[in-house]
């Protein structure tokens, strides 16, 4: 057992632990002395079940020192420094830099929301930080604000990979187990449809809206709650966003194809600081995503045989951005034979260039092919109007 103090436990034979700076689901943080070098450090002790067998702790304890010893290896400006991976009376213990100053979350909850230049500084240092990570196979997975430190000179640090993940190598936790903090959880993860790099990054996105609002915007007051946020619901950036609600919007993309990368939300970031000006959205990834949209209504019309289902898919998928109308798509799904009941989404001025696609189904019996027509404009509103049955 830790004994807190100044005559504390000695860990390794060389880390005199003396207060504890805080406590997680990923272990506990301690203020420390290298006896060694004579400098303070912070150690953390990672997590370990008591209850395992002799074996199962072995290969669990073996794990995590060799994914603990894989993010030492990290090195970036804004990533905390470890110094040493060590382990005594069989618990590993992660021996890092102190930093002098506090949380991202303690900042914003004592001085309130942050600026958009301040938002832009501190998004450029954890894109950097988080590239640097996964060019090294290593997934953070635990973005959030409480894991971000400010030092005193304004350095921000991203540190706590206590549920980091390593290419090819086990998890630091119950393998098979959920780990991470729901409100910042990308919603692939929460689907259980796998991680990768493009998760963090939504992980970032829901951190930039709680420094700007005070809050993330899938906060909730149950777990069911936050999980339908952030799955489902329609998300709501912060108004005081303002020129960064393109970079919000691309970071949270629920569809991890689409969303935006490191280096398109780098870019974004950078031309914003350099001009004061709401960075330009990708364009490309934006005609991609609406024509996936649009292949996907097309054949949930195609297999259905009737405009309905179509047509409310689209409405749903399209104008959810909270603050300006997106670009609307005018669909026509018809089936035969004749006097089946279709839905017709129509949009204004006709002038504008459209672009059909006709998808036919293959009939089981004799009767005539269903088909689905789509038609999308790039105007701003879209109408429901129901034919005569």
């Amino acid at each position: 057992m830790v004994t807190e103090g100044a005559g504390g436990r000695v860990i390794a034979g060389r880390y005199r632990l003396q207060s504890r700076l805080g406590r997680g689901g990923m272990g506990v943080v301690w203020r420390a002395t290298d006896e060694l070098l004579g400098r303070e450090v912070a150690v953390k002790a990672l997590p370990f079940d008591e209850g395992l067998s002799d074996a199962e702790a072995r290969r669990r304890r073996e794990g995590v020192l060799r994914e603990a010893r894989a993010v030492a290896q990290l090195s970036h400006p804004h990533i905390v420094v470890v110094h040493d991976v060590v382990e005594d009376d069989e618990r590993p213990y992660l021996v890092m830099e102190l930093i002098h100053g506090g949380s991202l979350a303690d900042r914003v909850a004592a001085h309130g929301p942050v600026d958009t230049a301040e938002a832009a500084r501190i998004g450029l240092a954890l894109l950097g930080a988080l590239r640097t990570a996964h060019e090294a196979g290593v997934l953070h997975r635990d973005v959030k604000p409480s894991n971000v430190l400010v030092a005193e000179d304004g350095r921000v640090v991203l540190t706590d990979f206590g549920v980091a993940r390593v290419a090819g190598a086990t998890t630091l936790t119950e393998a098979g187990s959920f780990v991470g903090s729901p409100e910042y959880t990308a919603p692939e993860r929460m689907s259980g449809a796998g991680t990768g790099p493009h998760s963090d990054l939504w992980s970032l996105g829901a951190l930039l809206c709680a420094v700007l609002s005070g809050e993330s915007p899938f906060r909730r007051d149950s777990l069911s709650g936050i999980v339908h946020a952030v799955i489902s619901e329609e998300i709501r950036l912060p108004a005081r966003a303002g020129p960064l609600l393109p970079l919000l919007r691309g970071l949270l993309e629920r569809d991890p194809v689409r969303r935006l990368d490191a280096a398109g939300a780098e870019r974004m970031l950078r031309d914003f600081l350099a001009t004061g000006r709401p960075p330009a959205p990708p364009v490309e990834g934006t005609r991609h995503s609406r024509r996936g949209l649009l292949m996907a209504v097309v054949l949930a019309a195609a297999t259905a045989g009737a405009g309905i289902s179509a047509a409310a898919l689209l409405i749903d998928g399209l104008g959810d951005d909270g603050d300006t109308p997106s670009p609307s798509a005018s669909v026509t799904a018809t089936s035969a034979p004749s006097g089946v009941p279709t839905r017709t989404v129509t949009t204004v001025p006709s002038s504008v260039p459209t672009e059909t696609v006709t998808v036919t189904r293959t009939p089981e019996r004799s009767t005539p092919a269903p088909t689905a027509t789509a038609t999308v404009t790039s105007t701003a509103t879209a109408t429901v109007v129901p034919s005569a049955t």
